[in-house]
């Protein structure tokens, strides 16, 4: 259902909202799912929508029966003009389908700019005795880490952030010091690892790891 008029980025946060709201059709859902598994930062992208559209879900207990919409087309299109109302009710649904893409885009990229989304606890990365502790939480596209109990690296060290994906190199995401890091990147996907390295004062020259990693976070575990 997604346009053509959209950038890259704005066309993954509507298919992964699409699917979230189950609005795509089953071979668009197929697709979407083989690209969530062969894509980590798509399937986080995800998980993202599934969060921050969670509470569309407060007050629904259950939904209509599964044969409710048959039931309706048999009341209103009795037998013997079943296959002349489907054929008219395709053109139709097309039609629909196509101004409802339209309409879909315009409503998922105004939820994105005007609904605030929920913080999420993505992980905690802390010392044994959580004397030096950070939490990672998520604001939708966006990750937030904050120092919750301990001090910053020692004069002329710095504590660096990375991610690291499965059998792949760690991945700076950006310096920690007195104030919350916040990175434009999404939840990572199960298996992935934070991890909190000291580095020397600016951060790692090299683009990875040069000091020892003195905090580190499975997603998926429990934090």
């Amino acid at each position: 259902m997604t346009g053509s008029l959209l950038s890259p980025r704005e066309h993954d946060e509507v298919l992964a909202a699409e699917h979230v709201l189950g609005v795509a059709d089953q071979s668009e859902r197929s697709a979407t799912e083989a690209r969530m598994r062969a894509d980590p930062a798509f399937a986080a992208l995800v998980v993202a929508w599934e969060r921050r559209l969670a509470g569309l879900n407060d007050g629904f207990r259950h939904g209509p029966s599964t044969d409710l919409l048959p039931r309706i087309e048999a009341r209103l299109f009795p037998l013997p003009a079943v296959a002349a109302a489907k054929a008219g009710r395709g053109q139709g649904l097309l039609r629909w389908l196509a101004g409802m893409a339209v309409a879909l885009a315009l409503f998922l990229l105004g939820i994105a700019t005007l609904v605030p989304p929920r913080p999420v606890l993505v992980a905690t990365l802390a010392t044994p005795d959580h004397r030096l502790a950070y939490e990672v939480r998520s604001f939708g596209p966006t990750l937030r880490v904050t120092r919750t109990a301990g001090v910053p690296a020692m004069e002329g060290q710095v504590h660096e952030l990375w991610v690291i994906a499965p059998d792949a190199a760690p991945v700076s995401l950006g310096l920690l010091d007195a104030r919350p890091l916040e990175v434009d990147y999404p939840v990572p996907p199960p298996g992935w690892i934070l991890a909190v390295s000291i580095e020397p004062e600016g951060g790692s020259a090299t683009g990875l790891p040069t000091g020892p990693l003195i905090l580190t976070a499975r997603l998926g575990d429990s934090t």
